[in-house]
């Protein structure tokens, strides 16, 4: 009985193993670096292993504790490096500001991404304001979804956090706890095709999502849920950015194609 066992025992370790999901984080069109205390360049903004009130490193261990394995793509988005992600995250691509030579969004890019979502991957663009991200070559891969990053700013906060407040309405597809969420400095969103908005405010859409062929897009007009705005004492306790991190996660998990 012990040696018919074994085998059926490797063989459900090794299909658990083979179904791994991965979230896969770009680094190609957000390339930021800033010289750390040594003097040395090192790269920041919006990376998974950025610690600082600017990375994603709290948005990685969500990920870590729901089963999905983190990685990131250094390369332009060829067919090969996505092939593995189950997620794909563009967040802040760079403009000419931010970088002497920016790896700016094409059309051949666009097309590679599109039928990578069109065979079942799920696309997530977190962009930015117009003035601290590229929105113009960017809309060349928005637009394949329907979705259209403006130049028009939302959330100006200075001082006053209040301005950055957004609420969620009490029936929601994806927040369905967190229903007072902190957003500052981002770009509305203009839907056409198969796109539908997620969630707007006083007529302005926020967030987007759209479906094409088995895949699933989603946007926003902000890298959002970066460590900042996750765990920051400046926000008080009616923001609930940690709860809606969660609850966006978990969503973009579940728009995962079930493999056969």
């Amino acid at each position: 009985m012990r040696n018919l066992l074994f085998p059926l025992i490797c063989f459900i370790t090794l299909s658990v193993s083979a179904q791994k999901r991965t979230v896969a984080l770009d680094y190609f069109f957000n390339n930021e670096y800033k010289k750390n205390t040594n003097g040395e360049l090192e790269r920041f903004h919006y990376i998974w292993e950025d610690t600082s009130i600017n990375g994603y490193s709290i948005w990685a261990s969500i990920f870590a504790q729901r089963n999905i394995a983190t990685s990131k793509i250094l390369t332009a988005p060829t067919s090969k490096a996505l092939q593995d992600a189950d997620i794909f995250l563009i967040a802040d691509p760079d403009n000419s500001k931010e970088v002497a030579i920016p790896n700016f969004m094409t059309k051949e890019y666009a097309e590679t991404i599109a039928q990578w979502v069109k065979k079942g991957g799920v696309l997530v663009m977190l962009t930015n304001d117009s003035a601290n991200t590229d929105l113009h070559h960017f809309n060349l891969l928005a637009n394949q979804f329907g979705i259209h990053f403006t130049d028009k700013v939302r959330n100006s906060v200075i001082k006053d956090i209040t301005v950055g407040k957004i609420t969620v309405p009490e029936q929601h597809d994806v927040f369905k706890k967190a229903k007072t969420l902190y957003l500052k400095g981002i770009s509305t969103i203009e839907v056409s095709k198969s796109a539908k908005m997620v969630l707007e405010d006083n007529g302005d859409i926020i967030m987007a999502t759209a479906k094409y062929g088995k895949g699933t897009v989603f946007a926003i007009g902000d890298p959002w849920i970066y460590n900042e705005y996750i765990v920051n004492d400046r926000l008080n306790a009616s923001f609930q950015n940690g709860t809606a991190a969660i609850e966006l996660t978990e969503w973009l998990i579940a728009q995962i194609p079930v493999k056969k």
